[in-house]
Parts: structure tokens; sequence; C-alpha cells
């Protein structure tokens, strides 16, 4: 009787480690229509993609596709991808660095109004992007800075949300590894560099994975700053594909598939440390 119960258990089990499996595949293929459709259509033919008979993958595979969008002088698209990458990792770079010191000082420094000074920070969170952008525009216009990078990149480094979740992570850090650093005579500069940057790598990645992903994706903003074509961003580029006098689908198409494939490396690169940094700042 036992033995007929175990193997009636054993088999509910792999019963639903099938189901759990069917279940993932299905959403597996379900999240990759985008990236199929990507490619599909960007290796295609305009008649191709517009055709009322759908087949699975086009019979005349178009590689010259990826060449014609390199080589079309209407549109800089491996000027753009320099400059969305650029902006990115600089953007990155200098949210992180920024909201990592902020985070750390409210965290650390034993400061009366440190609490309040938290508070405006998350105050601004609820300040609609839509009100700040004229003012910030003018801002950036007075001072000249319109289709720079200076324009793309410095209006775009202060971050709200990063500042929260690096003062969150802080406020659980293990101060024995700071008491520790002072006895061997490091001061405040030195133990933030040397002990707490070292040991916060899950949630620098993580931080910096989202702002990247944010700053690759941004478009409003570069489209209103990037007025001359060398100061174009990955995004305004591929808007360019469709306009009020002409659509060029298969362009379209080939240029979104090339431009997600740095997102893709930097997920793909970075994507343990994204679960583990936001778990260990205290977001629930």
């Amino acid at each position: 009787m036992a033995r007929a119960t175990r193997v009636h258990d054993d088999a509910l089990v792999r019963v639903g480690r099938a189901l759990r499996l069917a279940l993932l595949v299905a959403l597996a293929l379900l999240f990759l229509i985008p990236f199929y459709l990507l490619v599909r259509n960007g290796l295609a033919r305009e008649e191709d993609i517009t055709s009322p008979d759908w087949t699975f993958f086009p019979a005349s595979v178009q590689w010259g596709n990826l060449s014609e969008l390199f080589d079309d002088s209407s549109v800089p698209f491996l000027r753009s991808l320099l400059n969305s990458a650029l902006i990115a990792v600089a953007t990155t770079v200098g949210t992180v660095l920024l909201a990592s010191l902020a985070g750390y000082g409210l965290a650390r420094i034993p400061y009366r109004h440190a609490n309040k000074v938290f508070y405006a920070i998350l105050g601004t969170l609820m300040v609609p992007a839509a009100v700040t952008f004229v003012p910030t525009f003018v801002l950036v216009s007075s001072l000249g800075w319109v289709s720079t990078l200076r324009g793309l990149i410095v209006p775009t480094l202060f971050s709200a949300f990063a500042c929260f979740v690096f003062r969150q992570y802080f406020l659980g850090f293990p101060q024995e590894l700071e008491d520790a650093a002072r006895v061997d005579g490091l001061g405040p500069w030195r133990t933030y560099w040397r002990v707490v940057v070292p040991n916060a790598r899950p949630v620098f990645a993580a931080v910096g994975t989202i702002v990247f992903i944010g700053a690759w994706n941004s478009f409003l903003w570069p489209l209103v700053i990037g007025q001359d074509r060398n100061a174009w961003t990955v995004q305004v580029a591929l808007s360019s594909f469709t306009t009020s006098q002409v659509v060029r689908l298969h362009e379209l198409f080939i240029a979104a598939a090339v431009s997600i494939v740095p997102l893709l490396l930097v997920f793909l690169l970075f994507q343990r440390w994204i679960v583990a940094g936001v778990e260990r700042s205290g977001i629930d």
C-alpha cells in the first residue's frame, strides 16, 4: 500500500514538473514573438511584409537589408548607434556615481535633517516629467547645449529612484565593515571606495542596468535636443524610417533588430545581479 502511494506521489510530481515546463516553454515562445517578427520582417522584402499571405519566414532572405541600413545617406544610423552608446554609458556612470554618493550620505552621515532631505528627493518622483520638460529645455537652450552631448546627458544624470535604491541598500550594509576600515585608518571617502563599493556590486549592477536601458530607449528628450542629424540617437533614427511621405518597413524592422542587440548583451551580462541588487535594496 505504501509503495503504491509513493508511486502515485512520484507520478503526480512528474506530471506537475511537466506542466510547469510546458507553461514555461509556452510563455517563452510568447515573449519571443516580437523578436521573431523583427528578424523575419527585417530580412524580408517590402512586399513580403505587407502581403496578406503570411509565411513563417520569407522564401528569399534579404541580407542586403542590413547593408542598405548602414548605407542609407538619409539616416545616419551608425552615428546614431554610437551616440546612443556614448550617451547611455555616460548617463549610467554619472547617475550611478551621483546616486550612490547621495544614498550613502543619506544613510550614513549623521545629520538631523537627513530624513527631510530624503523625503524631498522622493517628492520629486511625484512631479510629472511633462511639468519640468519645458523649463529644462529653456535652461539647456540658454546654455547653448542644444544638439550637443552635454545637453543630452547632463539633465538626465539626477535620478531620485536610483538615490532611493542606494539609500535603502546602504541602510542594511554591515556597519562592522566600515568600523573595521576606520580602525585601519581609512577616512569616509576611502572607506566608501575601498570597502563599500566593492561589496555593493549587485546593487550597482542592478541600478546601472536599469539606467542604461532607460537611457538607450529614451526618445522624447533626444528628439527635442538632438535637432542636428549628427546628434540623433538610435530611437530618433528609428522614427525617421516612418514619415508622412514614405514608410520603409524593411529598414525599420532591421534597424529595430540591430538596436536591441546592445540591450540584450547588457541584460544577459548583468541579469543575475539585477534580482540580487533589488532584493538587497529593500524594495518590496
